[in-house]
Order: C-alpha cells, then sequence, then structure tokens
C-alpha cells in the first residue's frame, strides 16, 4: 500500500487524474491525503469532490479556507464572490451528500505509524501537537453539529490576531479556524498576520513564515501542508509544503508518505482562465 499527500487541488479534476495516473495510484490499495481546499476557483469543483468523497476510507482530506467558504455560502452565512467556482455544487442533486461529507473533515490528521501530521496552512508557535488536536477537535465539533450555521455567521475576520487561553465563544474558534487554515506568517510571539501572501523574503520584517519561527512547539513533527501557492513544493524545518499554484497554471504536486526520503512528483496544470486564479 502506497499513502501519497496531495496539494491543493481547487477544483482542477483533470490534473488531479494526470498525477494519479503518474503516480499508478491504486484505489483498491493506496491512500491519498489531501491537504485541503478541494474546491473554487478551478472548473471542476464538483467533479474532485464527487470523487474524493467516492474514496472513501482510501482518502484523508482536512479543510481548507476554500472548502469552509463553500459551506459557509451553503448555510447562508456568506455571499460567492466574483472569482467562486461554487454554483455546481450548490446546484447539484446530492448537494446536502456532499456538503454533510465536507464538513465532517477534520482540520488536523495525525498518523503515528507514518509520523505524519497533515494541515491546510500552520500551527501557531506555542502549539505543540496535543494542543493542536485538542484545538482542532474544539473547532470539529462545532462545525459537525447543529451550531455549524451560527459558527459560519462568525467565522470571517482576522481578529483576534494571536492565541491566548482565555478566548471564549466564536473569537476562540475563529482564531483556531484561522490558524489551521489561513495562517502563512507571524511574528515571534505568534501574532498573526494573515494579510501577506508572497514567498518567505518579500514579508515585512517582523514577520517570519510559522515553520521558521524559533522555538516553535510543533517542530519535533513532520508537517504536510499547502495553503501557500507562492512559496510552492517545499522541504525543509520539519514541513513539507504541497501547494504548487495548480491555479496559476503551474503544477500539482505530490509525495509518497511511506517509502523512503521524500519525492515530489508533479503534473503542468492549466493554463486557466483568469477569472479562475486565486
Amino acid at each position: 500500500m502506497a499513502v501519497y499527500a496531495i496539494g491543493d487541488v481547487q477544483g482542477c479534476y483533470t490534473p488531479l487524474q494526470q498525477l494519479l495516473s503518474r503516480l499508478q495510484f491504486n484505489p483498491a490499495q493506496d491512500c491519498l491525503w489531501f491537504t485541503g481546499d478541494l474546491v473554487n476557483r478551478g472548473a471542476q469543483s464538483l467533479e474532485v469532490l464527487r470523487f474524493v468523497k467516492d474514496l472513501g476510507e482510501r482518502a484523508v482530506c482536512v479543510l481548507g479556507n476554500h472548502d469552509l467558504h463553500l459551506l459557509a455560502v451553503a448555510a447562508g452565512a456568506a455571499n460567492t464572490l466574483k472569482r467562486d467556482t461554487l454554483d455546481e455544487i450548490l446546484s447539484a442533486h446530492d448537494r446536502g451528500e456532499l456538503l454533510n461529507w465536507l464538513r465532517s473533515r477534520p482540520l488536523l490528521h495525525h498518523d503515528p505509524a507514518l509520523g505524519y501530521t497533515l494541515i491546510h496552512a500552520g500551527l501557531l508557535p506555542p502549539w505543540d501537537l496535543a494542543q493542536a488536536q485538542q484545538l482542532a477537535q474544539e473547532a470539529e465539533t462545532v462545525l459537525r453539529s447543529d451550531k455549524h450555521q451560527e459558527f459560519f455567521h462568525h467565522m470571517y475576520g482576522d481578529l483576534p490576531d494571536h492565541w491566548n487561553e482565555n478566548l471564549r465563544g466564536f473569537d476562540r474558534l475563529r482564531v483556531i479556524v484561522n490558524t489551521f487554515t489561513r495562517l502563512r506568517y507571524c511574528d515571534l510571539n505568534g501574532h498573526m498576520d494573515l494579510r501577506p501572501k508572497g514567498p518567505p523574503g518579500s514579508q515585512p520584517p517582523n514577520l517570519s513564515p510559522w515553520f521558521q519561527v524559533p522555538g516553535r512547539r510543533s517542530r519535533e513533527l513532520k508537517i504536510i501542508f499547502g495553503h501557500w501557492s507562492e512559496l510552492g513544493p517545499w522541504q525543509g524545518n520539519g514541513v513539507i509544503g504541497l501547494d504548487s499554484g495548480c491555479l496559476w497554471g503551474h503544477t500539482l504536486t505530490a509525495v509518497r508518505l511511506d517509502a523512503g526520503p521524500v519525492e515530489f512528483f508533479s503534473v503542468g496544470c492549466g493554463p486557466y482562465p483568469s477569472s479562475h486564479v486565486v
């Protein structure tokens, strides 16, 4: 059995199938890990969502910010944006089944046997694995409950911008969800700045990529993440970044997790119409 992790697909179904063909993926034996953002901005979000859902236990997928945006739109808590490509999902005959499946996905997946942890975006420097698992479960419990619609009405926003154990209610949930699904940069004290999106070196001098903050408590983990297309395929600092900008016409990237040294596999993508670019 092979285990592959794949970067942000975002509705790019054709490149996904091309990548799986290159990997010689066998759905009867192999397993796929997805870094989140299965949907939105690409032209085939419905096909991607159906395909990954139908893989059943052969697929592990964490939630990304675009996945949460779809769920918020479906719940009536947000409007579609100009570049969104969610209408086919929202009008699909199996909409409810697909959205319920997506809403039940985790924010963090840890496999002690493989020794890898899967998230969409990042972890704040004060969080070790145990705390990250606990906080992910807090948010997942709300997302999977009857309170999810109310949460989606309070999900959007950049504040609070740092972790505090005394946070309660929607402020607490917003920090947790922003960390797992939107984080790229923070300062040495763990204050997030969610605005910069460029590669390391382009950020303001007070900020660092979350995985390069000295003394971060998750530094002993091997973390797989996506979300950061400007970063591209990345290996270092105990992390592997897999968002390689398929929507920009770049590549869709995978790594194999169960065999020897990490090797990147990529296929070309696009070009996509400019209206579909994040």
